[in-house]
């Protein structure tokens, strides 16, 4: 999605932010960009999500995606859309945080290495794209040449990624260490 500056209201629309829970979000994912006149059955043809050819988990975004105003449910939205990673250049720092507390992964990459990515599916939409959040990098599998780089991440944030944590369940993990340096006390 080579769109530079993709905002959270334009991830999702403030008139679907009624609801609490996060399941749902996904049919209003970039609800106007995706549809003629808020008609779910009218998908515009030129809208990159809605050619089928892109299908994944990963979702490219051009450089400052997540900027705006400070909605979680931006996060919520592209989680709910199926996607567990989203790769840019840039990414506004509420929304880096919202995305990490909601196993959404942001893989920032380099603005060369963004470039790349873009040419490499300009030249065959079907290429694939790997992050390793272990390893802490992000692939394109061409046969031609391998293309990689390096991510990083807060060594917190990767532990409960990795884990499956959220914050609580990260200090439950913690309670024997805790519960010896209380003892040692």
């Amino acid at each position: 999605m080579n769109i530079e500056n993709v905002d959270t209201d334009q991830i999702i629309p403030a008139r679907f932010l009624k609801a609490t829970s996060r399941e749902g979000f996904g049919k209003n994912f970039f609800r106007d960009w995706k549809y003629n006149n808020d008609d779910e059955k009218q998908p515009k043809q030129d809208f990159v999500l809605n050619n089928p050819i892109f299908s994944g988990k990963i979702l490219v975004g051009a450089k400052n995606f997540g900027c705006g105003s400070s909605r979680e449910h931006a996060a919520w939205a592209i989680k709910d859309a199926g996607f567990d990673v989203v790769v840019s250049s840039f990414f506004a720092d509420i929304f880096k945080s919202n995305a990490l507390n909601n196993f959404l992964l942001p893989v920032q990459v380099t603005e060369d290495f963004l470039r790349k990515i873009f040419e490499a599916v300009q030249k065959d939409a079907t290429i694939q794209i790997e992050v390793n959040l272990e390893r802490q990098t992000i692939k394109l599998l061409d046969s031609s040449e391998e293309t990689a780089e390096v991510f990083e991440i807060n060594l917190y944030k990767k532990t409960c990624l990795l884990n499956g944590y959220d914050d609580i369940d990260f200090l439950l993990s913690m309670k024997p260490v805790i519960e010896q340096f209380e003892e040692q006390l």
